[in-house]
């Protein structure tokens, strides 16, 4: 029986991806700070971590492990109050993955898979980023991610480990937080929004799909030294995504028609620049390699982990 180490095992990907993997019969060890093991599904064994940086002591972690799935990170914030969130974000995103990388090679871990981020390729495109195209992060934890990226296939490629690095877009499902939930609880309350314009086009991956993709990662054979992209495979306009939500919901779309460059020129005046931005802009992925490659298609549609998600909402 395969013996994985999730890190982040608390966190709102690991919770889900721990259970799936129980569920799967992997003997599931979770990296989490102390304090923190109750919150982990049942069966799953604790280990205590206090920081995830480039000082993390590993050994009495990693014995007996096959595969790490390393979900920790310091996240994108838009609202950073760190004095330098760069630094921040390269000590955890970075040095951090970096030395459990090292200590995964020391132990013998065959199989290293590292949740990276679309941000990696930029914030926003015409054409569906590929695998192939050029990384060109816009802030920091995009460039601690792509970074970090580097650093892991230079450490496994002096080795019999092997990697596997997921880029996913924007993950949604039961207990999101952050400005999806923000957007769920807006349509819920019937407030008007002016996005009935908006054609644009984002990729998002329903949790249940991401833990899915992952799991297919830890078992697949052609898995390994590869990158790719994720996403439920059907690309959205933010409007037709509010109208989903809201049919989801049991409610009614209260969307109308504003023009995108006032929409976009507001943004900026009233300091929500950012915001507008991923309201309009598009960000879309193109999963054909994943889905060649190894046969990986998303088992769940956008609208089932709407419903999903709308239920744990509503609850």
């Amino acid at each position: 029986m395969k013996r994985v180490l999730v890190t982040g095992a608390n966190g709102f990907i690991g919770t889900n991806l721990c259970k799936k993997l129980m569920g799967e019969n992997f003997r599931v060890l979770g990296a989490v700070r102390s304090g923190k093991a109750a919150l982990l599904p049942e069966g799953v064994e604790a280990t205590h971590i206090e920081s995830i940086d480039g000082d993390t002591d590993w050994k009495n972690t990693l014995e007996g492990v096959n595969t790490v799935v390393h979900l920790a990170a310091r996240v994108h914030v838009m609202k950073d109050s760190a004095s330098d969130p760069f630094s921040e974000c390269r000590k955890v995103n970075v040095m951090g993955s970096e030395r459990l990388a090292l200590a995964a090679v020391q132990y013998g871990v065959k199989r290293f898979i590292f949740i990276s981020s679309v941000k990696v390729n930029g914030e926003e495109n015409v054409r569906a980023y590929k695998e192939s195209d050029a990384p060109a992060p816009r802030d920091s934890y995009g460039i601690s991610k792509m970074q970090a990226e580097k650093r892991i296939k230079e450490i496994t490629a002096d080795s019999d480990m092997d990697f596997v690095i997921l880029r996913p877009p924007l993950v949604f499902g039961p207990g999101v937080k952050a400005n999806f939930l923000k957007l769920i609880k807006t349509v819920d309350k019937g407030t008007p929004l002016p996005l009935a314009s908006v054609q644009n086009r984002r990729s998002l991956i329903y949790i249940e799909n991401l833990t899915h993709a992952i799991i297919t990662c830890i078992q697949h054979p052609n898995a390994g030294d590869q990158t790719y992209f994720v996403s439920d495979d059907e690309d959205v306009s933010t409007s037709e995504l509010i109208q989903k939500i809201a049919s989801a919901l049991n409610k009614s779309a209260r969307l109308f028609p504003f023009p995108q460059l006032l929409l976009f020129i507001l943004g900026r005046l009233i300091g929500k620049g950012p915001a507008v931005d991923r309201l309009i802009g598009s960000l879309t992925v193109d999963i054909s390699k994943i889905k060649q490659g190894l046969g990986w298609k998303p088992p769940f549609t956008m609208e089932q982990g709407l419903r999903e998600t709308a239920k744990w909402h509503l609850n």
